[in-house]
């Protein structure tokens, strides 16, 4: 058991304080000496839960507000994928909410969009668009800056054929590249030639022809062979 002189060390109160207090305990002003220990035991809890109390209050600190909008950034497939009708693309220029529009690509491979009126969409990449969007706007808005985002893919048909264990006509919702739709269709079959894939595509007036080799490219090696496939390809595993 504390003495009163510890007690009030415990505290870390002033020296005057303390001998003010001591005094009147010693005093016995309105104190049984048998209910002493039991009121300085209440009294010490009192005082750790008043200065405890600020630090519950006061919770973890939330980090400081970013000054404005952070610049968008782009989620969906860009670069390489070519743009088709039915596309559903988001599109936005930063700073600007007025010029932050969601458009479908209509059957003509058309969009409409703000100042610029219609743009030929269907058939550009991602990032052509982007380009051609921030040209005309530029007379409009200065320093323009957008970002194109396929936000839903709904033109992406591709068609593989042979030796494979699901061949057929695939409707992709993300362009992936020659492995991934090799085991999208199920994978080859004991008697598939692996290193004699074709990958035709139309080009226009031309089709162009790509040759993969399986095992090569699932060791690691001529891995830019692996290609990233665009609607309409022709997968022909002999």
């Amino acid at each position: 058991m504390i003495n009163i002189k510890q007690f009030l060390d415990i505290l870390d109160i002033s020296e005057e304080m303390s001998y003010k207090f001591q005094m009147y305990i010693e005093g016995g002003h309105h104190m049984k000496h048998r209910y002493l220990p039991l009121f300085l035991t209440v009294l010490l809890i009192c005082i750790f839960a008043l200065a405890a109390g600020p630090l519950w209050a006061a919770g973890p600190k939330e980090a400081p507000a970013a000054a404005g909008k952070a610049k968008p950034e782009s989620l969906g497939p860009t670069g390489d994928y070519v743009i088709g009708p039915g596309d559903v693309l988001d599109i936005a220029v930063w700073k600007d909410e007025a010029l932050t529009k969601s458009v479908v690509v209509r059957p003509d491979g058309k969009i409409s969009f703000p100042l610029v009126g219609e743009i030929a969409a269907g058939g550009m990449t991602t990032a052509e668009l982007k380009k051609e969007l921030e040209t005309r706007l530029a007379r409009y808005v200065p320093d323009v800056d957008l970002f194109v985002n396929v936000a839903q893919i709904n033109s992406m048909i591709v068609y593989v054929i042979g030796k494979v264990n699901s061949p057929g006509r695939l409707v992709l919702n993300a362009p992936i590249n020659v492995l991934q739709v090799l085991a999208t269709a199920g994978g080859m079959n004991t008697y598939a030639k692996r290193n004699s894939i074709r990958i035709f595509r139309q080009e226009g007036l031309k089709t162009r022809i790509f040759y993969f080799n399986y095992d090569d490219v699932s060791e690691g090696k001529n891995v830019e062979k692996n290609i990233l496939l665009q609607r309409g390809d022709v997968i022909v595993i002999p």
